[in-house]
């Protein structure tokens, strides 16, 4: 099937397979997973903290070595071509690596330098850059200003400097607020669509990854449990969820046991309690109804369409937000330090 920008199904920007990370006591903090990301397309890695999802990202920009399996970026392998590897992608990571004394042009002629990049090339191409992320005005401030949007942004223009093929981008918006996050979606959204670049985006954001990636994989514990388009995966659990709070909360209990035959209990308000129905939709009267005959007055009822929660909640056995705080109860709370030999 062609991608956003009219690539081929032969135009792979990124392929594995069987790719495993293994660290010490044989934690596998990758666990063979398989990869086929068309150029030009944006590919969705989900997952809550711990999942791999860095971990994975780490040994597709060689950052990490590959424990077992092989992978190709750009055409090129992880493993016996590194450095062709890293000439042809772009990378901003979970942190930015930027000198909080140097100034936005200053690190765009570094960075440039550092490319080997004719210095006139450089100072055309970072000034271009600089403009399309929208910090001209704060373009020669000493970063150590910068907000956290900000440096995200900046981050961003200085893995685009040189023209990658393939740009990956982990967790790129985490922290920022709601403008910085839709201008860095618009960005991210012109890369693929206009000058057919391959993004890796791996995000814990739904709304992120469902707007934005034009396939997804969710990893869970290493390895893909689903993947697919969004519409795809949405269609696959397909049930919409009925949610209901109670007008009196000591009636919590009862509504979980009112709505238990409509369908599958599910993780909802901590106010109320949804359920994913059996039969639709048309079930909503028959709710109502069931609450009036048991005399439970009703504060709010929502009905939902299937969400990505929803597939990975089907796919796994816990909602996205139930996944992240087990990752972080059990001090996984990021994946930073799989550089230095821990799991992620």
């Amino acid at each position: 099937m062609p991608g956003r920008n009219g690539s081929q199904p032969q135009d792979i920007g990124i392929e594995a397979e069987g790719l495993v990370r293994e660290f010490k006591g044989g934690i596998r903090a990758v666990d063979g997973i398989d990869l086929r990301v068309q150029t030009g397309e944006i590919y969705g890695f989900l997952g809550p903290n711990g999942a791999g999802k860095s971990t994975t990202v780490h040994m597709l920009t060689t950052l990490l070595p590959v424990t077992a399996g092989s992978a190709k970026v750009a055409g090129h392998d992880v493993t016996t071509e590194g450095a062709a590897v890293r000439d042809a992608i772009g990378a901003a990571l979970q942190e930015a690596a930027l000198d909080p004394q140097l100034s936005a042009r200053e690190h765009m002629r570094l960075q440039g330098a550092l490319h080997g990049m004719p210095k006139a090339e450089r100072k055309r191409r970072g000034d271009e850059l600089i403009e399309r992320v929208g910090l001209t005005q704060a373009a020669d401030r000493k970063v150590a200003g910068y907000s956290g949007g900000m440096k995200r942004r900046l981050d961003l223009a200085l893995a685009l400097l040189h023209a990658p093929r393939v740009l990956f981008l982990d967790e790129p918006t985490t922290g920022l607020d709601i403008q910085s996050r839709s201008a860095l979606w618009d960005e991210v959204a012109h890369l693929s669509r206009d000058e057919g670049v391959t993004v890796f985006l791996t995000t814990q954001y739904l709304e992120e990854a469902d707007q934005l990636a034009d396939h997804l994989g969710i990893i869970d514990q290493g390895k893909i449990v689903a993947r697919g388009t969004p519409q795809e995966l949405k269609a696959e659990v397909g049930r919409p969820t009925v949610e209901v709070v109670p007008a009196d909360q000591t009636n919590r209990s009862r509504v979980a046991e009112l709505l238990q035959p409509f369908g599958e209990l599910v993780p909802g308000t901590p106010n109320g309690a949804a359920v994913r129905l059996d039969d639709g939709s048309e079930e909503l009267a028959n709710i109502i109804r069931v609450f009036d005959a048991a005399d439970v007055r009703i504060a709010n009822l929502e009905l939902h369409a299937a969400s990505l929660n929803d597939v990975f909640l089907a796919k796994t056995g816990r909602s996205l937000e139930g996944a992240q705080a087990e990752a972080a109860e059990e001090g996984q709370t990021g994946e930073q330090p799989a550089l230095e030999g821990s799991p992620a």
